[in-house]
């Protein structure tokens, strides 16, 4: 068992990366550990765990490793609860050495059945009441964690005019964007998707791209903090994240490749804007996938030339995996856009 998290730290910290002289990236080595240790902090703190309990939470992957790796040094129990679309060999090994209890349920549809992860949490929480779940896809102090991460971004540049990140649960973008507001109200926050994401109104189906999108919708995604919305295919994703490492070797995975694709457009067609996009997966868990050149080649349409903009659409619909669309969200609420599209 780890016996001191404070080392634990520094994985919070990113480090910053310049890709243009207006952009700017948040590279982490596990973003997850910021709101991990802060929701795990305040349920210290108002006494929902104490020493020796157990923690319980649905997850596809790094959150699941960073409160693993809190559980491990503070004593908890821990019960993670996963799809098996979601979870490989290696993942649930690295879990397993931090003591946690993998369970993987079925996902015959292939889009990582939340619906049933949450249901199957639920039933532990029947049998175990005094189980402790964070709750990162609904919880406000998801969000509020990333108050660290606006002090970091402001301190070390200043003002910032846009911010660039992908949304899963919501709370990196919209609590990093909720701080970064509060100080620049004209900060565009745009959130970067994924095709079959039913976050911004798409229809959920299978996804290929990981790691961003969601099959049930958090309530930590701020739909009306949004200025647009970029849904991007795994292909482009993967193209992007191979660039990073030639160009700047930022050796980071493919969501982040996602959101270094937004924002470098971004930051090229308003050259005066300050731009920083959050980049919260390296790319170590993706050697034998995204930086396997052999596992590539069995996918239709690869290789792929990188595109240098999205299309912009009206209408909102799911796409091929080598595409990336732009819609205009303009700070609405889900429920406004999809009664516009109807």
């Amino acid at each position: 068992m780890i016996q001191n998290g404070d080392y634990l730290r520094a994985f919070e910290a990113p480090r910053f990366a310049r890709l243009a002289p207006n952009l700017n990236a948040a590279c982490f080595s596990l973003m997850k550990l910021m709101p991990a240790r802060f929701m795990v902090d305040r349920a210290e703190a108002t006494g929902r765990i104490v020493r020796g309990g157990h923690i319980v939470e649905t997850t596809s992957g790094t959150f699941g490793l960073a409160i693993a790796m809190l559980a491990a040094a503070r004593g908890y129990g821990l019960t993670l609860v996963t799809a098996s679309s979601l979870i490989d060999v290696k993942l649930t090994r690295r879990l397993e050495q931090l003591g946690a209890k993998v369970v993987a349920i079925a996902d015959p549809k292939g889009d990582g059945n939340q619906p049933g992860r949450l249901e199957h949490l639920q039933h532990i929480l029947s049998q175990q009441p005094d189980t402790y779940w964070p709750r990162q896809y609904d919880s406000p102090e998801n969000r509020l964690a990333y108050g660290r991460l606006a002090d970091l971004v402001v301190r070390s540049f200043g003002r910032i005019d846009c911010l660039v990140g992908c949304v899963g649960t919501g709370g990196s973008l919209c609590g990093t964007g909720g701080f970064l507001r509060e100080l620049f109200p004209e900060l565009r926050i745009v959130a970067v998707d994924t095709h079959r994401s039913i976050l911004f109104g798409q229809p959920v189906g299978r996804r290929m791209l990981r790691g961003l999108g969601n099959s049930v919708l958090p309530e930590n995604v701020r739909h009306d903090m949004i200025d647009e919305v970029h849904w991007v295919g795994a292909l482009p994703a993967y193209a992007k994240a191979h660039e990073l490492f030639r160009t700047h070797g930022v050796f980071m995975g493919p969501t982040s490749g996602a959101a270094a694709l937004v924002a470098d457009w971004f930051a090229r067609n308003n050259p005066e804007a300050a731009t920083i996009a959050i980049m919260p997966d390296e790319g170590h868990r993706h050697a034998d996938t995204v930086y396997n050149g052999d596992w590539l080649a069995t996918l239709d349409g690869w290789p792929l030339a990188l595109p240098l903009e999205p299309t912009h659409i009206d209408q909102i619909r799911p796409a091929a995996e080598t595409a990336w669309t732009r819609f205009s969200w303009n700070r609405r609420t889900l429920q406004s856009v999809l009664r516009d599209q109807a």
